[in-house]
């Protein structure tokens, strides 16, 4: 069996640690089922219903307020 050493930080080694623990594997067991898995893609935003059609919309990030089409003209103002 070949062995494979890589270096990780302080909070990356409790993360990986404590996730197998949790997991009641060991730390190799851990990373070999994790190399496994195929990593998840993209999520797709959730949609709500728009107030004004009751279309089905997508949600705007939880950090940025609601497009709006005073927001879109100013995104477009300088387009040529």
């Amino acid at each position: 069996m070949v062995t494979i050493s890589f270096k990780v930080s302080d909070e990356e080694a409790r993360l990986i640690r404590s996730r197998a623990r949790k997991e009641g594997i060991s730390v190799s067991e851990y990373l070999r089922r994790r190399a496994r898995t195929s990593t998840p893609g993209p999520r797709k935003p959730p949609l709500v219903r728009c107030p004004h059609t009751g279309a089905m919309i997508f949600a705007a990030p939880g950090d940025q307020p609601p497009l709006t089409t005073e927001g879109v003209r100013e995104l477009l103002a300088d387009f040529p």
